[in-house]
C-alpha cells in the first residue's frame, strides 16, 4: 500500500510539472504572437496610413501569403487589418521594441522583437503600476480585438484585460460584459455577482440594484430604550425594519416585495432562521439578507452561504434565478470583503448601513421634520 501511496504522489508531481511547463509554454506562445501582430501591425500602419501603398493593397498581401504559405490561418485582410488596429490603440500607450530592420533596398519584419511592456506611458488617472503586464501578455489576440473595438478608454482596456484573464472569460462572455458596461458599473457594493453569476446581463443588474450603503434614517437607536448602545442587537434592528417595512424597501431598491423575516428552514432536523427574506421582480429571484450590528466577519459569508442553499432548495420556484446573499452590516473594509468574498460559491455582497443618530448635524438640520414633510405631501 505504502508503495502504491509513492507511486501515485510521483505522478501528482510529474503531472504538476507537466502542467506548469504547458501554461508557460502557451504564455510564451501568446507573448511571441502578440510581439508579432504588434510589429505586423506597425508595419501596416506606417506603410498604408501615410500613403504609401495604394487602395487595396492590403487584400492584395492576405492574397499573395495564402499562395505562398498555403494553409496559413490567421492572415485574411480583415485581421491583419485587425493587428494595424492592435498597434495604433496601444502604440502611445506601449513603447516597443519592435522595429523595422533596413536589408539593401527592402525592408525586413524578421527583427521583431517582444512588446516592452514596462514602458506604459502614465495617461490621465493611470498609473504606470496599475498596468499588469502578465494580463496584457497572457491575453489572446481574439480577447484583445474585443477590447480595443468596443473599449473608449485605457482605463477601460486594462479593467477589461484584467478581469477577462482573473475570470477567465471567453470571447462571448467578454463581449457581453464591455457591452453591458461593466467598467462604469465599478465602485458598487463589494460582491461576487460577475464571478458566481453566469448570466452576465443578469450579474450586472444586480450590481446595479445594490448600494454600498444604505441611510436607515427611520432607526432612531436613541428612541430605543434607555439601554446602552452597545446593547442594541441585531434583532432590535430586525424589528424596527418590520416595523417600517415600506421605508426599507423605499430605501433599498425598486421592485421588492417582503417575503419574511425570521423565516423558519430546516434540513436533518437543524433549524435556521434568515433575518429578512424578501423577492425582486427585476431579478426574479428571491434576496436573503442578513443583519450584522457590528464590522464585517468572513464568517457571516458562510453562514449566508447556508441561508441560500436552504432557500434555493426550499422555496425558489422552478422559473426563478438562484438566490442572492446580502450582508447588511455596521462598517466593512471593501477591499478586504472583495478579497474572501470570491472563494463562496453563491452569488454574495456586502453593504453597510446608518441609522438616523449617526447622521451629520448638518444633514440633519437639513432635513425637513415629520410634520414638515407631511405639509409637503
Amino acid at each position: 500500500m505504502r508503495q502504491i501511496q509513492e507511486y501515485a504522489d510521483a505522478a501528482k508531481i510529474i503531472k504538476e510539472a507537466i502542467l506548469q511547463s504547458q501554461y508557460r509554454a502557451a504564455s510564451l506562445a501568446n507573448k511571441e504572437q502578440l510581439s508579432l501582430y504588434y510589429g505586423i501591425g506597425k508595419y501596416v500602419s506606417e506603410n498604408s496610413r501615410n500613403g504609401f501603398w495604394g487602395k487595396g493593397a492590403i487584400e492584395s498581401i492576405s492574397q499573395q501569403l495564402q499562395k505562398e504559405l498555403p494553409g496559413l490561418r490567421g492572415f485574411s485582410a480583415a485581421n491583419i487589418k485587425f493587428m494595424r488596429q492592435f498597434y495604433e490603440a496601444w502604440c502611445d500607450d506601449l513603447k516597443s521594441l519592435t522595429a523595422v530592420s533596413e536589408i539593401g533596398n527592402g525592408k525586413s519584419l524578421t527583427d521583431v522583437s517582444e512588446i516592452d511592456t514596462q514602458l506604459l506611458i502614465p495617461s490621465g488617472n493611470i498609473q504606470k503600476e496599475s498596468f499588469d503586464a502578465a494580463s496584457f501578455l497572457g491575453l489572446g489576440f481574439t480577447h484583445h480585438m474585443i477590447i480595443v473595438r468596443k473599449a473608449q478608454s485605457l482605463a477601460e482596456r486594462l479593467f477589461y484585460i484584467r478581469q477577462a484573464i482573473a475570470n477567465k472569460w471567453n470571447k462571448e462572455v467578454l463581449a457581453a460584459r464591455i457591452e453591458d458596461d461593466l467598467f462604469h458599473h465599478q465602485g458598487e457594493m463589494a460582491n461576487n455577482f460577475t464571478q458566481k453569476m453566469p448570466d452576465a446581463r443578469q450579474s450586472l443588474k444586480a450590481i446595479g440594484m445594490f448600494k454600498d450603503e444604505y441611510l436607515l434614517d427611520f432607526i432612531n437607536v436613541e428612541e430605543l430604550g434607555e439601554r446602552d448602545k452597545a446593547d442594541i442587537d441585531e434583532r432590535v434592528i430586525e424589528q424596527e425594519i418590520i416595523h417600517n417595512i415600506k421605508k426599507f424597501i423605499l430605501t433599498f431598491g425598486h421592485d421588492f416585495a417582503f417575503v419574511g423575516n425570521q423565516y423558519r428552514l430546516e434540513v436533518c432536523g437543524v433549524e435556521h432562521f434568515p433575518d429578512l427574506i424578501f423577492f425582486n421582480r427585476e431579478l426574479n429571484a428571491l434576496v436573503v439578507i442578513e443583519l450584522k450590528k457590528g464590522a464585517f466577519k468572513p464568517s457571516y459569508l458562510g453562514q449566508l452561504c447556508t441561508y441560500l442553499r436552504l432557500v434555493d432548495d426550499q422555496m425558489r420556484k422552478p422559473h426563478e434565478n438562484p438566490s442572492i446573499g446580502i450582508v447588511l452590516c455596521k462598517s466593512a473594509n471593501k477591499k478586504y470583503v472583495e478579497y474572501v468574498i470570491q472563494d463562496y460559491d453563491k452569488p454574495l455582497g456586502v453593504a453597510t448601513y446608518k441609522t438616523s443618530d449617526e447622521m451629520p448635524e448638518k444633514l440633519k438640520q437639513a432635513l425637513p421634520d415629520t410634520e414638515e414633510l407631511k405639509k409637503l405631501l
